[in-house]
């Protein structure tokens, strides 16, 4: 049996998550399906009743996908209740290359991947620069407060 992963992240603005994080990991907007100009019309043709879709829930692609199709497909599943805790899974954004490249190459990279998602709407929630131990990594959070590392 053939398995595929998802991430599904729940939030109350898709939308906005999916312009974060298609910057952020280099993704595309998901399309729907072929012969469904959208989601929510692929959605209806489906059977979901149209009072289980919020107010325009599938207008805009609510999913992003690898164009290079290696990695998972991820889904911002609008929810009503906001984020309260500590992430319990998070992405790390491997940016440095690895302990074969340098360390002020790592940080770098690092800071110029951070200094991006800042203009796009992350906020940096604490920086890890441990030279003796060879570590740079900088935590930040998405525009809904969920963390996630690069490093």
């Amino acid at each position: 049996m053939e398995m595929t992963v998802q991430l599904t992240i729940d939030c109350a603005d898709p939308q906005r998550l999916v312009a974060f994080w298609s910057e952020a990991l280099g993704y595309i907007p998901e399309p729907p399906p072929a012969g469904h100009a959208t989601w929510r019309e692929y959605w209806a043709a489906m059977g979901v009743p149209e009072e289980e879709l919020p107010v325009g829930a599938g207008d805009i692609p609510e999913s992003i996908v690898d164009p290079a199709g290696r990695g998972p497909r991820v889904w911002f599943q609008q929810v009503p209740e906001p984020k309260a805790i500590k992430n319990r899974i998070h992405f790390d954004l491997k940016v440095g290359g690895g302990r074969d490249v340098p360390l002020a190459v790592r940080t770098q990279r690092v800071t110029t991947t951070v200094e991006r998602l800042i203009k796009v709407g992350a906020s940096v929630l604490r920086i890890t620069d441990e030279p003796d131990m060879g570590q740079y990594a900088v935590l930040l959070q998405d525009p809904e407060g969920n963390e996630f590392d690069v490093v």
